[in-house]
């Protein structure tokens, strides 16, 4: 019992200090240009279970659990726009318990996201789900409309959810609402333009802006079908070798030096 009261102190001193710490390195990093939209892969899950020897839907709870940390790091950064790929399509050929557990964990984390105090609300964040909503459960779709509808007048940032997605399913969609939206405009009979077919993109809809930065973890180099038209040639591709529950502020960090390097030297 005395060692727990001793510790007790000394954990709450180190949570606290370790807090500051990070509000101080932010404040630095929001000296130099920061980006307006990055986009995350949330690779690594799967891999981080394992090598701590639990389940992984507990790998993929802490992953869910790293997420909401990553989002207010980036809210306090001035991050205007986040992306995270939660849930690729290819992902339903997965095994059907943790197909089941990866959508009750989906349904249970959206739930407590929009909640009144949560971190959608304190920080004024609009959350957009995007991708093939149709392919959710209904359960699950019902908490993301409900997430949605919540935080629908949130200006501050956009927090868009990519579950299920997979990029040619987004761009196949947006040409398709192209061609019908040419249809219905039957005085419009010039070509289809890239810029027209953007403009019909689930993330140009949800008002994003370019995307600037686009992070990977766990090691893994490429990008598995996310994000493909939106990756110009002016968004940074950058690769981290941690496991996504484990990715942090420090890992950030030179992410957003190398962003800054690259800006200035632009100018």
């Amino acid at each position: 019992m005395l060692p727990q009261l001793i510790s007790s102190p000394f954990a709450w001193i180190r949570d606290q200090a370790a807090a500051k710490a990070q509000d101080a390195l932010i404040a630095v990093l929001k000296a130099g240009p920061i980006p307006q939209h990055v986009a995350f892969i949330l690779d690594g899950n799967r891999r981080y279970a394992r090598s701590k020897g639990m389940p992984v839907k507990l790998g993929h709870a802490d992953g869910f659990y790293n997420l909401r940390k990553m989002l207010e790091i980036c809210i306090k950064l001035n991050v205007r726009c986040v992306s995270a790929y939660a849930f690729s399509i290819e992902n339903f050929k997965r095994s059907p318990e943790e197909v089941a557990a990866l959508m009750s964990l989906a349904e249970d984390k959206l739930l407590e996201l929009c909640q009144k105090g949560d971190i959608l609300d304190q920080y004024g964040i609009r959350l957009v789900v995007v991708g093939h909503r149709d392919m959710l459960p209904e359960r699950v779709l019902a908490a993301a409309e409900k997430a949605e509808n919540l935080t629908k007048n949130n200006n501050r940032a956009i927090f868009n959810l990519c579950m299920p997605y997979t990029s040619r399913d987004e761009i196949t969609t947006a040409v398709h609402s192209t061609i019908r939206s040419r249809l219905e405009d039957e005085t419009d009979d010039s070509e289809i333009t890239a810029e027209e077919i953007e403009a019909h993109l689930m993330t140009s809809l949800s008002g994003s802006p370019p995307l600037d930065i686009l992070v990977r973890s766990s090691g893994v180099k490429r990008l598995s079908d996310y994000m493909l038209w939106q990756c110009s040639e002016d968004t940074q591709l950058q690769f981290s070798s941690t496991y996504w529950p484990e990715f942090g502020l420090l890992d950030f960090m030179p992410i957003i030096l190398d962003y800054q390097r690259k800006v200035w030297s632009k100018a």
